[in-house]
């Protein structure tokens, strides 16, 4: 077992930013690891049963924790967020859940070797994920595809997250609807 700690949280700014009711422009936020119930519990949204594009909303409302000054992060946040920014949530998505970090591949503009740096700050990633000491600057850290697969047994396409497939496995009884938040209390 290594004595390294686990980062649960990352920092973001949106390429827009969400306008709310009054005009205020909110761009940073964190986005938190998704755990199972993130991708099991919206399955027993009557939206998403009724339109499978909908697992993308709900699932970001659930595991983006700060936006702004916003006091909560729910369905109707994420609905009112630009195409730009809702691409860029599902990017950010997809690298921290299957990657463990938010590391994009670029490559020297000299030599054309690939490397990895670090999303939020630039920093060149080493081999095993710590971010080093060189720093990048310009370097296009837009999304990528990942190849990973979020998804398992009974997996099925989500029109949301095109480059990770989703679990989509029948919710048989859509018992009760909790709301749906960046911050579960759970």
């Amino acid at each position: 077992m290594t004595g390294g700690t686990l980062q649960t949280e990352f920092e973001f700014t949106l390429p827009q930013g969400y306008v709310d009711d009054e005009g205020t422009l909110h761009k940073e936020g964190r986005m938190r690891l998704a755990t199972a119930a993130d991708e099991i519990k919206p399955l027993q949204n009557p939206r998403v049963q009724s339109n499978s594009s909908y697992l993308t909303i709900v699932l970001l409302s659930r595991v983006v924790t700060e936006l702004g000054d916003l006091e909560t992060i729910d369905a109707s946040v994420i609905e009112e967020l630009f195409v730009t920014d809702l691409e860029y949530l599902q990017a950010l998505y997809e690298r921290i859940n299957n990657q463990g970090i938010n590391a994009v591949e670029t490559a020297c503009p000299e030599c054309g070797e690939p490397f990895e740096i670090n999303a939020e700050n630039g920093s060149h990633v080493t081999t095993d994920g710590a971010a080093g000491g060189m720093e990048s600057a310009g370097v296009d850290a837009g999304p990528i595809s990942t190849g990973g697969d979020l998804g398992g047994v009974g997996a099925a396409e989500s029109p949301g997250f095109e480059a990770a497939d989703m679990r989509t496995a029948s919710a048989e009884s859509p018992e009760s609807e909790e709301p749906e938040s960046g911050n579960p209390a759970e």
